[in-house]
């Protein structure tokens, strides 16, 4: 089956008065793969996915997702498909909240959820709990779910729309070293599932890079500094020169590790 373009960035640029946060930005994304952007704080990661939800206005280049173009089609409607789990949503989900009600908000674009749920909203929210290793949750209301049960909550419900493309925006973030790798661990078991769609991966840590990841894009300073096959990108010599220190990279048979280098 031929691949199919999901998303392509045609020399995006972002500017904000004298400051440029995204520089003649080339990106190409097929179905079937599985990116990773990566690049240390400030390199344009944040910039490049406020750009993608329609919340940052391109300067120049072209957008297009999903066979549509920015601009020329409602993005709302595209961003339908797209499910993001970023910890900006965290603040809207209400403390007394089930957990399989923020699952079931996904399928209908909500936060706070005051629908009502059908019997098949109910099957569809415990199905996704359960392959994400949830379901002891399901009925806890939002207010007492750790930090890593939010995270998987937040997939399923990410999930519970069917999109196409799912955004991990820093999901390891405030995490302890044993919920950030069972939660990977998770993640991992996602990515290699057969209907799984084409998940991106925000991070600065190249520990949280698991097998799964066929691409990356290495940001640094608003400028690509090398983007394709995971393996010859996030190389020493590219990571080096985005993170402005000279470190070594291994990948292993878990995953990604880097180490400094004695100046």
């Amino acid at each position: 089956m031929t691949p199919i373009d999901l998303l392509r960035l045609s020399n995006l640029t972002v500017r904000r008065g004298t400051k440029t946060l995204l520089s003649r930005v080339n990106l190409t994304i097929h179905s079937g793969e599985h990116w990773v952007i990566v690049g240390p704080n400030g390199c344009g990661k944040t910039s490049l996915l406020k750009t993608l939800t329609g919340l940052l206005t391109p300067s120049a280049g072209d957008i297009e997702l999903l066979g549509e173009t920015y601009g020329q089609t409602d993005w709302r409607d595209i961003r339908r498909h797209v499910g993001l789990v970023t910890s900006a949503l965290q603040a809207h989900i209400p403390g007394g909240e089930p957990a399989i009600e923020t699952v079931i908000s996904g399928r209908y674009d909500q936060l706070d959820f005051w629908g009502k749920a059908t019997p098949r909203d109910q099957r569809a929210a415990r199905k996704l709990l359960r392959q994400l290793n949830a379901a002891e949750v399901t009925e806890r209301p939002w207010a007492y779910l750790s930090q890593g049960e939010r995270q998987r909550v937040l997939i399923a419900r990410a999930l519970a729309a069917e999109p196409r493309v799912l955004i991990l925006d820093e999901p390891c973030a405030g995490l302890d070293p044993v919920a950030r790798a069972d939660f990977l661990n998770t993640v991992e078991t996602l990515a290699n599932s057969a209907d799984a769609p084409t998940i991106i991966l925000v991070t600065h840590h190249l520990e949280e890079i698991t097998p799964a990841y066929t691409h990356a894009l290495l940001l640094a300073r608003g400028r690509v500094v090398s983007s394709g096959v995971i393996k010859s990108t996030l190389n020493s010599a590219h990571v080096s020169t985005a993170f402005r220190r000279t470190v070594q990279v291994r990948r292993t048979s878990a995953g990604w590790r880097l180490s400094l280098k004695d100046k």
